[in-house]
């Protein structure tokens, strides 16, 4: 048996298919983000411009941010010396989630060493415990929520992407006595829209389903005090799980759930994700609680956030690029082909100096291929109008297509067949 040959053949075929992931060599320099040096493969090295971080308003960067991981690592060690059943809870820990269901005016919250964690463990926890459960999932969900559904092992059913006359079908076949879980994003980061969050919870109340929403793409970002979407839209109260992420918004580590005391605890007490993780070292939760902490209080990196984002999107569709339209800080730029996304980043890093990672398949659908791009608050308005002359130079010499009608242009759509992409260099 050729065990290295089957590996060996395995990455040929994503190559072949234009689908084999190159991780760009970078080190983000304190203080200059979106600055950084990319190193390439003779490990040479130059400043480039990252227009593609999930580091949305640049807290990661923030000196109040580094400030207390310095102190706390300085005061504290570097590590959580293993779980928190056999190690115990470190004080920031404590703090972080305390901070954390108060943002979200839950009774409690839990954190875990990744969005992805929480979600595969918070989805499929809470629907093991529910007896007989169904549970009701968007679409276009994460892939780890995906993992938590089908790791639940109850009857899952999919409604279209925020279609709320499938959903409500759905819900009047179901028998009415059994346990339902509604799970559903706030923020789709690869289209950039946003789930009609009112409906949903109308929908949940009438058939008495439980309601699980994550806001990663949200939380900090959006609310009077970084609570996410549904905090921006007086709905948090109605909501009974709010999973979210210390990774994006908030520019550390982590992921977390908050709810009522009865489902974290359970979360907390049957879990595996949660009971056989080391927990997160002090100093990375006390960064994340002075983000968190600050952005409660602080609007001036939302309203950054939100100029920028408008600036980009104006900017580069005024320019006839194919900019999808959103409602959010995400600026898909759509390409509708591997071979030429893949291209596209390329000719931008090699010729332009800036980063801007192609989405293929399965992040994104057959034929939606894209740049997606992620202005920050410290991206000034000259890098915005220097995307724009680069993207124009790389569409003119791939011969991409401009001035494309992107009013209905959604993967939703176009994986669906609704809709089909111009020729490529048309």
């Amino acid at each position: 048996m050729d065990y290295q040959g089957i590996f060996e053949n395995a990455v040929d075929a994503l190559r072949q298919e234009k689908r084999y992931r190159v991780f760009a060599d970078l080190e983000r320099i304190a203080g200059r983000f979106p600055k950084a040096l990319y190193r390439d493969a003779q490990d040479n090295a130059r400043e480039i411009t990252i227009w593609c971080s999930n580091d949305y308003l640049g807290m990661g960067q923030n000196q109040k941010v580094i400030d207390a991981m310095r102190d706390t690592a300085q005061a504290l060690g570097v590590g959580a010396g293993g779980t928190r059943n056999i190690s115990g809870t470190n004080r920031p820990l404590v703090e972080l989630e305390r901070s954390l269901a108060d943002l979200h005016r839950k009774q409690a919250a839990l954190v875990f060493t990744s969005g992805f964690v929480s979600n595969e463990a918070g989805i499929s926890t809470i629907a093991r415990l529910l007896p007989n459960c169904i549970i009701f999932s968007d679409q276009l969900n994460h892939a780890s929520m995906i993992a938590g559904v089908r790791q639940s092992g109850v009857t899952k059913q999919i409604f279209r992407h925020n279609d709320m006359a499938h959903l409500r079908q759905l819900l009047e076949a179901a028998d009415p006595a059994r346990p339902k879980l509604i799970v559903f994003e706030s923020v789709y980061s690869m289209d950039g829209d946003v789930a009609p969050i009112a409906e949903i919870l109308d929908l949940a109340e009438e058939f008495n389903a439980l309601t699980y929403i994550d806001e990663v793409h949200a939380v900090g970002l959006y609310g009077e005090r970084g609570g996410g979407i549904s905090e921006r839209d007086g709905l948090m109260h109605r909501i009974d799980v709010i999973e979210g992420t210390l990774a994006k918004g908030f520019g550390t580590m982590g992921g977390y759930i908050a709810a009522s005391s009865a489902i974290v605890d359970a979360v907390r007490s049957y879990a595996a994700e949660f009971i056989f993780t080391t927990a997160l070292p002090p100093a990375l939760c006390a960064a994340a609680r002075a983000s968190i902490e600050h952005l409660k209080v602080s609007q001036a990196e939302r309203t950054a956030h939100q100029r920028q984002a408008a600036m980009t999107k104006k900017v580069l569709t005024e320019a006839g690029l194919p900019v999808m339209p959103t409602e959010t800080h995400i600026v898909p730029l759509m390409v509708g082909d591997a071979r030429l996304c893949k291209a596209a980043s390329d000719m931008l890093m090699e010729k332009h100096n800036l980063y801007i990672q192609p989405i293929n398949y399965p992040t994104v659908p057959k034929g939606t291929e894209r740049l997606r791009i992620t202005p920050t608050p410290l991206h000034t308005d000259e890098m915005i109008y220097e995307l724009r002359d680069a993207v124009l130079s790389v569409w003119k010499a791939l011969n991409l297509p401009t001035h494309v009608d992107t009013s209905q242009l959604t993967a939703s759509k176009l994986n669906s067949g609704d809709l089909t992409l111009p020729t490529i260099g048309g």
